[in-house]
C-alpha cells in the first residue's frame, strides 16, 4: 500500500495540508523514500489559506444545488477570507446566504473527500462544457494568476461522499484542499456579503455576483473576528465623517473627489500647518506647481509609457480650426497631474544649481488627480483627487545615505507625533518588466535604502517587485488602536528621473555632475491620512486636533455671557471653543457634546459665576467642579501643547 503525506505527519486534525520538497500538496498524495515531508498546520498562514479555499468550494457546491443553473468563476482565499464568483439570473440576497450557509453544514457534516484527479485539456473541456468561464480558464485568459489552473497539470477537485465513494460535485482548480469536508469547522464560518464583479476584474468582461465569506480555526476566532469587524465599522471614516460634519462626497462633482466641511477643514489646517512648521524646522523649502500640465511634460518623465492607465484622459487645447473645420494648428494634449515629481525637476532645472546647495530639499501640498477604477474607490483612503505633502530632495551620491537616515527619522518622528507609534518597514524591489534604468543602477539604490531602513532597528519585509518604474522603495507601515497596517510614508531612491531631464549641479571640481533624486509623501496624502488618524482615534482627536477643543454649556441662559467671556479668553489663548446656546436642557448639551467628542466642556451655573469658577468635565465624564477660570484656561492650554491624547 502506497505511503502518502498523511501517514507521514500523522492524523492531527489541526495538520491540513503538507510541504513535500518545499510545495504546498495534499495530504493523500504519495510520498516515496527521501521525499522532505513537512506538516502545516491550520494555524499558519499557508494552513488557514487551504481551509478558506476549501470552504470556497463548499460554498459553491452549495451554490449549485440550490441554484442548479448558477455557472462557476473563481473563488480564491483572501485576507480574512474567501470569495467566489458566480453568474445567476438574480443577485442572491440576504435570505439566499442564509440558505447557502444550512447547505454548507450539511456539506461539512457528510465528510466528503477533497480527491485531486490529473485531466487533460480536452478531457477538461468536455467535463466541463457547461461552465463557461472555467472552459475560458483552460485556455490561455486566466493563465496561472487564479487558483483554478497553473503549474506543471491541471486538475479537478471531486467532492467525493464518504460511504458510498460516488462523486457529489467537482471544481476545476490547483488546490490542494484540505482531506475532507470534517476539517472545516461547521460553526467557524460565515457568508458576509455579495457584490458584482467582472470576470477577472477586467471592466469589459460579464459582471458577476461575489460572495464573500469568512472561515477560522475555532468558533472563538470566528466570534473574535466578527467583533473586530463591528468595531471597524464603528470606526469607519465615512460614517464618523458625516456623523462629525466633517467632509462629504457630492454626486454632483463625482466619485472619489471629496469637499471638505468646516470642522474637517480645521483639522485638515492643523495637520498642515504643524507639517510645515516642522519642515522649516528641518531645513525644507515650499514649493508650488499647477494642477495641469501640457503631456509632452509627462512623457519625458516617462508617466505617459508607465502610468497612463492611471491618469485621467487628455484635454486638447490650442487647436486652431477655420470656419470650414481645417485645422490650421493643431491642438496640444494637456493632463491633471497625476504626481509633482516632474515639476519639481523643472524647479530644480530653473537655474544652475551648486553641489553648495545640496541637499536641495523641496516641499509641496500638492493636489494630484489619478483616474481610480469606480470599483476600488473607497472614500478618503482611495480617492480621485487628493492633496500629497510631496518631497523631492536632491543631493550627491556621497550624501545619500545620511539623507536617508535623517529622513526616515524625521519621518517617523513626525508620525508619532500624530500619535502613531507601532511601525515597521517594508522594501519594494524591482520588477524588470515595469522599470527604467541599469541594474547596477537599481542594485545602489535598493543597497542604500535597505541600509538606512535597518539603521532605524525596526522589522524590514521584502516586497519583491513592488517599486515604482523609476526606483525601490521603502514604505512605512503603521498599525492603528485595532492593530490594522496602514501604509504611510513612503521613501524612494531615483536615478532614472534626473537622467531623464538631465539634471545637473557643478560639483566642488567644477565638473557637471547628476544629483540623486529621493521621492517622500509622509502622509500619503493629507485626505488619507486624515481617515486614517479618524478610524484610529474613533472620532475622537486628541485636543490638538479636535475640530472643537471646548464647549461651554451654561446651566441657563442667566450664564450666558458669563461662558461668552470665558470663551474670549480661551480664544485669546487660541482655543477653538463655541457656547452652546441652544434652548436645550442642559443633559442634553452635555450629550450632544459627548456626541461630536468634544475633549473639554466647561459648565457654569450660579455657584460658578459668583466664584469666579467652572465645572471642568472631561470627555470620558469625569468631572472636576469649582475650577478656577484661569486654572481651567491653564489646564486646557498645557493638555493641548502637549499633544496628548485625554
Amino acid at each position: 500500500m502506497a505511503t502518502t503525506a498523511f501517514d507521514v505527519v500523522g492524523g492531527d486534525r489541526s495538520i491540513v495540508v503538507a510541504r513535500i520538497n518545499g510545495e504546498l500538496r495534499d495530504l493523500a498524495t504519495e510520498v516515496s523514500d527521501g521525499d522532505v515531508v513537512e506538516p502545516v498546520g491550520v494555524n499558519t498562514p499557508e494552513g488557514l489559506a487551504v481551509l478558506r479555499h476549501s470552504t470556497a468550494h463548499v460554498l459553491a457546491q452549495a451554490v449549485q444545488t440550490t441554484f442548479p443553473e448558477a455557472k462557476l468563476g473563481i473563488g480564491p482565499p483572501i485576507k480574512d477570507g474567501f470569495y467566489y464568483d458566480f453568474e445567476v439570473e438574480t443577485p442572491f440576497t440576504p435570505d439566499d446566504l442564509a440558505r447557502l450557509e444550512k447547505t454548507m453544514v450539511t456539506i461539512i457534516k457528510a465528510g466528503q473527500r477533497f480527491q485531486r484527479r490529473v485531466v487533460g485539456e480536452d478531457a477538461a473541456a468536455r467535463e466541463l462544457a457547461g461552465e463557461p468561464f472555467k472552459l475560458r480558464l483552460i485556455g490561455s485568459e486566466g493563465g496561472a494568476d487564479v487558483m483554478e489552473v497553473g503549474g506543471t497539470e491541471l486538475t479537478i477537485y471531486d467532492n467525493v461522499d464518504a460511504k458510498s465513494g460516488e462523486r457529489c460535485w467537482g471544481d476545476l482548480c490547483r488546490g490542494p484542499h484540505v482531506p475532507d469536508t470534517r476539517y472545516i469547522p461547521q460553526n467557524a464560518f460565515k457568508l458576509m456579503r455579495t457584490a458584482a464583479a467582472y470576470w477577472l476584474g477586467d471592466q469589459k468582461n460579464e459582471q458577476l455576483q461575489r460572495v464573500y465569506g469568512t472561515a477560522w480555526p475555532s468558533k472563538d476566532e470566528l466570534k473574535a473576528h466578527l467583533t473586530f469587524l463591528e468595531e471597524a465599522e464603528r470606526r469607519d471614516h465615512r460614517r464618523l465623517g458625516s456623523e462629525l460634519d466633517l467632509f462629504s462626497f457630492p454626486e454632483e462633482i463625482g466619485s472619489g473627489l471629496a469637499v471638505f466641511h468646516p470642522k474637517g477643514g480645521v483639522v485638515r489646517r492643523v495637520m498642515e500647518d504643524y507639517s510645515r512648521r516642522r519642515h522649516e524646522e528641518a531645513g525644507y523649502e515650499f514649493v508650488n506647481t499647477p494642477h495641469i500640465t501640457k503631456g509632452a511634460l509627462f512623457e519625458k518623465s516617462g508617466h505617459l509609457d508607465w502610468y497612463a492607465e492611471g491618469m485621467y484622459p487628455p484635454m486638447q487645447l490650442d487647436a486652431d480650426v477655420d470656419a470650414d473645420g481645417h485645422v490650421r494648428k493643431q491642438g496640444v494634449d494637456y493632463y491633471l497631474k497625476p504626481m509633482n515629481c516632474p515639476m519639481h525637476n523643472l524647479i530644480f532645472d530653473a537655474r544652475g544649481r551648486s553641489y553648495r546647495e545640496l541637499p536641495l530639499r523641496l516641499f509641496e501640498f500638492g493636489t494630484v488627480y489619478r483616474y481610480e477604477k469606480s470599483g476600488v474607490v473607497q472614500g478618503l483612503t482611495r480617492a480621485r483627487g487628493f492633496t500629497q505633502d510631496d518631497a523631492h530632495i536632491y543631493c550627491t551620491k556621497e550624501q545619500m545615505p545620511d539623507e536617508l537616515d535623517r529622513l526616515l527619522t524625521f519621518v517617523l518622528d513626525l508620525l508619532r507625533d500624530y500619535g502613531l507609534d507601532d511601525f515597521y518597514l517594508e522594501l519594494s524591489t524591482r520588477d524588470p518588466d515595469k522599470s527604467v534604468g541599469t541594474d547596477e543602477v537599481w542594485v545602489e539604490a535598493t543597497e542604500t535604502l535597505r541600509l538606512a531602513a535597518e539603521k532605524q532597528q525596526l522589522d524590514l519585509v521584502m516586497d519583491e517587485g513592488g517599486a515604482a518604474f523609476y526606483g525601490p522603495k521603502i514604505s512605512v507601515q503603521a498599525k492603528d488602536a485595532i492593530g490594522r497596517t496602514w501604509q504611510m510614508s513612503t521613501i524612494q531612491v531615483d536615478f532614472n528621473l534626473p537622467e531623464r531631464f538631465g539634471l545637473e549641479y557643478q560639483a566642488a571640481d567644477g565638473t557637471r555632475q547628476r544629483p540623486v533624486m529621493i521621492h517622500r509623501a509622509l502622509f500619503g496624502s493629507i485626505e488619507r491620512f486624515f481617515a486614517v488618524l479618524l478610524e484610529h482615534y474613533a472620532g475622537a482627536f486628541p485636543p490638538w486636533l479636535a475640530p472643537v477643543q471646548v464647549i461651554g454649556i451654561p446651566v441657563t441662559d442667566a450664564h450666558n455671557d458669563y461662558l461668552q467671556d470665558v470663551a474670549d479668553k480661551l480664544r485669546a489663548r487660541g482655543v477653538r471653543i463655541e457656547v452652546d446656546t441652544a434652548d436645550d436642557r442642559m443633559q442634553k448639551k452635555i450629550r450632544t457634546a459627548q456626541k461630536s467628542k468634544v475633549p473639554f466642556m466647561l459648565i457654569a451655573g450660579d455657584d460658578d459665576v459668583a466664584a469666579g469658577a467652572v465645572s471642568f468635565r472631561y470627555r470620558d465624564g469625569t468631572q472636576k467642579n469649582g475650577v478656577g477660570v484661569e486654572e481651567a484656561i491653564d489646564e486646557i492650554v498645557a493638555i493641548i501643547a502637549s499633544r496628548v491624547q485625554v
